[in-house]
């Protein structure tokens, strides 16, 4: 999305919800899940907005919180999903608990709330894989289904992540983006 498609999205966004940009295969069901919400608050959000008519492009609103300004140079935001703690995040992002509890100062990892935004020590997923992704390489023995179990995420979110990749021809080596 362009720099003005963003402000315009910023400001025709209700307070309590985020700009999204409609990918191939989203859905009202597949966002509310990738987002930790509803589909009746999705719905909410984007009055007058068809949920059988979602066209690639096109700007909704998502219940939930933008990303903090502050998070701290070689660190990243990340919204809390349920079952997330620190020390699962620590391993899928290949850090330690102690460095996520430096990055985030004044936030207690045993009242992680659904939602919440933090920052994750690392590096954001580099151009090339949409916000809320990350770049994965394919090993052997990958499938999205082993994919899904291993990042707590959906087979269907992967491949909406990942249009135009074939989940049967999968390839060592092959660059794709798990959803995060």
């Amino acid at each position: 999305m362009d720099y003005l498609g963003d402000y315009y999205a910023l400001q025709q966004c209700p307070a309590g919800t985020i700009p999204y940009t409609i990918r191939p295969g989203d859905t009202f069901f597949s966002l509310a899940r990738r987002f930790n919400t509803t589909v009746a608050a999705i719905m909410a959000a984007n009055p007058g907005v068809d949920p059988n008519r979602l066209q690639i492009g096109q700007t909704i609103c998502i219940p939930g919180t933008a990303p903090p300004p502050g998070c701290p140079v070689g660190t990243f935001p990340y919204v809390v999903r349920a079952g997330d703690t620190f020390f699962s995040l620590a391993r899928r992002f290949g850090t330690t608990v102690a460095a996520i509890m430096a990055a985030n100062p004044g936030v207690d990892p045993n009242r992680l709330q659904i939602g919440q935004t933090i920052c994750i020590p690392g590096t954001a997923p580099p151009p090339g894989c949409p916000t809320g992704t990350m770049p994965y390489i394919i090993r052997a023995g990958d499938t999205f289904f082993s994919l899904a179990r291993r990042f707590g995420t959906t087979v269907d979110a992967i491949m909406a992540a990942n249009p135009g990749v074939d989940p049967n021809r999968l390839q060592i080596g092959q660059r794709i983006c798990i959803p995060v």
